[in-house]
């Protein structure tokens, strides 16, 4: 038994797709296949019941994976002890960021990181709060990049910058030709919104008092930020925005924009990771070279501005 093969049957379930756990572990699919066939002939048992569609764990296969995730956590902490004695910035750093952030985040700061630090192997994904929680707990990922704090005391949080919504209006509705966005001005029967269990939905939600926004809101289902942009930018309706999202606008898209009135709706950003991480130097090269890369203004709040 080997590290490696408990890494390929983590990777397995996590994808429950052989191919692509092949590929994110970046080896090809018949040696990933072959090296979790050696390690059930060794234990004597089968991990996997290949006949299903998507691959699901058998009963003691789940058994197995549990505690493969329990070894890896561990290994990959006697790694993290030897590099954080060295300030090392090498080796491999998973972090997870929520999908309203990273388009508009990662581009200011992640290709600086990658050039001035090239051993260091950073794999993202995106996911969503409830998501991110439970990979914080498995150790599937290292840190995360979200838009609230968990509160959790299993958690080590850190607000990196504050970022207001701002409203993105088509020229086609009443709102356009004001200056700024009352919550009174806003109704679901002409919004935009992203479903249920985006942050970035419930915590407008809430400021705009539309609990029952869900009754009224366009039918459009697994939207994204971009699509509901294009719908509004085609002369449909009203959607949000964060305020990073804003700087990549065009002169003409910008017209489209229209901050809320005070107080503003704002949302911390707040880098996580469990309060066991060793990697203290590494996370704060991160958080310098993220806060590097916003304006200056978003690194505190404003006292035109509310969180939500």
């Amino acid at each position: 038994m080997t590290i490696q093969q408990l890494e390929y049957i983590l990777a397995v379930d996590q994808f429950r797709h052989f191919a692509k756990a092949a590929e994110y572990c970046r080896v090809t699919q018949p040696t990933l296949s072959a090296m979790i066939q050696k390690l059930e002939d060794e234990l004597g048992v089968k991990l996997f019941d290949r006949a299903m569609q998507p691959v699901c764990p058998t009963r003691v296969g789940e058994k197995v994976i549990a505690q493969a995730r329990t070894i890896l956590a561990q290994a990959s902490q006697v790694k993290e002890i030897i590099s954080e004695e060295k300030r090392s910035l090498s080796g491999t750093f998973r972090l997870a960021v929520l999908p309203t952030i990273a388009p508009y985040l990662l581009p200011r700061f992640f290709p600086q990181l990658m050039e001035k630090y090239p051993e260091l192997d950073v794999r993202v994904t995106e996911m969503k709060t409830k998501d991110i929680r439970q990979a914080l707990r498995d150790g599937e990922v290292d840190a995360a990049i979200l838009a609230s704090l968990l509160e959790d005391t299993a958690l080590s949080e850190e607000i990196l910058f504050y970022e207001q919504f701002y409203g993105y209006v088509s020229r086609k509705e009443p709102l356009f030709k004001h200056d700024v966005i009352r919550t009174s001005d806003i109704t679901g029967e002409r919004l935009w919104l992203l479903d249920e269990g985006h942050c970035f939905r419930d915590q407008l939600v809430r400021f705009c008092q539309m609990e029952a926004v869900k009754l009224h809101q366009m039918a459009y289902h697994l939207g994204s930020m971009e699509t509901f942009m294009r719908m509004v930018e085609g002369g449909k309706g009203i959607t949000f925005v964060p305020e990073l999202a804003v700087s990549q606008l065009s002169n003409e898209q910008k017209e489209l924009v229209r901050p809320f009135a005070i107080p503003r709706p704002t949302r911390p950003i707040v880098l996580t990771t469990n309060k066991d991480f060793i990697r203290g130097s590494l996370l704060s090269v991160l958080k310098d070279e993220i806060r590097a890369a916003v304006p200056k203004e978003m690194l505190s709040l404003q006292a035109v501005q509310c969180l939500v």
